[in-house]
């Protein structure tokens, strides 16, 4: 008799839910919610963007208020969640007000998700200068490194920003289910997850998430990786009318931030370099040259996800691309364009280099590594020379990088590699003045650690680097 009961109880009660608007129905029994997100993406002083995956083909909507109870709470229009777009929507909440803390949270078909029944909040883009923390890094392999503690550390610096630099998942693949699938499960590492709701998330891609190991132009796939990246992310519009591909420029308070894309158009790194030979395609350098001499930013952080020096001679950096590097930084030079420094990943170490561009009548090139996040380390560096190596490169654990900017009492950048606990990894920070980043200014040797500037001597004098003479 008992279970005679239970069984008619459960079937009224199903046959009362079914008999509830589609709405309240859905409530009820947990749907419609997230299946990934939300992640905070690219922001302004007026704005921030709320990318999620919903759980179906719903409308989508972000609840936002000043106010932690939700007293003074706006709604956004809602936004189709489509199955052409995968279920991914990048909502826009504008109409802000800057430097502002927002709470938010996800409406989808109207209902607040069950799943996630607290508001997350963010923040909103300076207007005027004050210090800046941005955190950066590359190299993420959630195949073998599902937990990645190293996102723990990066949240408990309090970054403004934090900037993927690419091989932010390894789908090494022509199949968008594989994508579709690592997209997901980064986006759902535990560790991660706080970052990714709080701290705005702009991103480049480089070979890994682009197609295979070191693929260049001729990817088969690359209509497909790139449809995907921006299905995934939630950058500004990348590329321009005229040229394809996911380098942006993004303003934050007085830096201005160059994401460069060293993918879609790259000829074959193993090609003869040359005034022909190219990373970044006609179009794409056609329009750094221009957003460079258009900006006004006391900083400008030129972001490319292969490094900017010598070090990688052996791989796919800039070092088989020397003839266009040079071409940027003489351009750099000849416009007198100040403030302007690089970041990098790739290489599965931190490292702090230089080109100095000083020797050539411009200033001295700094280019700050981090690699990686959770992927195996590759101490490559015993036979790997940049130009100028300013601290011996970390590789005992995950790291990222770190731009603490200051305008007052003058612009000033503290570049440094943190390690999985946050702690710093490449002794004492690369402090730069926006002073030392103009014409005719040698930096590089009141900065760089006192045994990098005796083994480089040394290498000068044809010693080794690292042994004796």
């Amino acid at each position: 008799m008992m279970e005679r009961r239970k069984l008619l109880w459960g079937t009224g009660t199903l046959a009362l839910l079914a008999a509830l608007p589609r709405r309240l129905y859905a409530a009820a029994i947990g749907y419609p919610r997230l299946l990934d997100g939300p992640m905070i993406g690219a922001t302004s002083p007026g704005s921030f963007t709320v990318w999620s995956r919903a759980s179906g083909v719903f409308g989508v909507a972000v609840e936002y208020a000043t106010r932690r109870d939700f007293a003074d709470a706006k709604t956004t229009a809602v936004v189709a969640a489509t199955q052409e777009n995968d279920l991914c929507t990048a909502i826009e909440v504008s109409g802000l007000q800057p430097d502002t803390e927002y709470h938010y949270r996800i409406k989808t078909d109207g209902i607040d998700d069950r799943n996630l029944p607290l508001p997350f909040r963010t923040r909103t883009a300076p207007d005027k200068p004050r210090p800046i923390r941005i955190a950066f890094g590359s190299c993420a392999r959630v195949q073998l490194y599902p937990e990645q503690p190293v996102f723990e550390a990066v949240a408990a610096m309090e970054p403004d920003l934090f900037l993927w630099l690419g091989d932010n998942i390894y789908a090494d693949s022509d199949s968008e289910t594989a994508y579709s699938a690592l997209y997901s499960r980064q986006r759902n590492v535990a560790a991660l997850v706080p970052l990714l709701r709080s701290v705005p998330q702009l991103a480049i891609w480089d070979d890994h998430d682009f197609g295979y190991n070191n693929s260049d132009r001729h990817n088969a796939v690359k209509e497909m990786t790139h449809r995907l990246f921006r299905r995934w992310w939630a950058n500004p519009p990348g590329g321009t009318a005229d040229t394809p591909g996911i380098f942006f420029r993004h303003s934050f308070g007085p830096v201005d931030i160059f994401m460069l894309d060293g993918r879609y158009h790259r000829d074959p790194p193993d090609h003869p370099d040359g005034p022909e030979k190219t990373m970044l395609g006609a179009g794409q350098k056609a329009w750094l040259k221009r957003e460079l001499k258009a900006s006004k930013a006391a900083f400008k952080i030129l972001v490319s996800g292969t490094g900017w020096t010598l070090a990688e001679k052996d791989g796919d950096s800039w070092a088989n691309y020397l003839h266009e590097r040079n071409e940027i930084l003489d351009f750099i030079r000849d416009e007198k364009i100040g403030g302007c420094l690089g970041i990098s990943g790739d290489v599965h170490q931190g490292e702090v280099n230089c080109v100095p561009w000083s020797d050539k009548g411009g200033y001295d090139f700094y280019d700050l590594v981090s690699s990686g996040l959770a992927q195996y380390l590759a101490p490559k560096f015993v036979d790997q020379h940049p130009e100028v190596r300013l601290r011996a490169p970390f590789v005992r654990s995950a790291n990222f990088g770190l731009l603490e900017f200051h305008f007052d009492p003058e612009p000033r950048v503290e570049l440094s590699i943190r390690d999985v606990i946050g702690a710093p990894a490449s002794g004492k920070p690369v402090v730069l003045r926006a002073s030392d980043l103009v014409n005719g200014k040698q930096s590089w040797r009141a900065a760089i650690d006192k045994d990098e500037l005796e083994r480089r001597e040394r290498a000068l004098r044809g010693g080794s680097y690292y042994g004796g003479e």
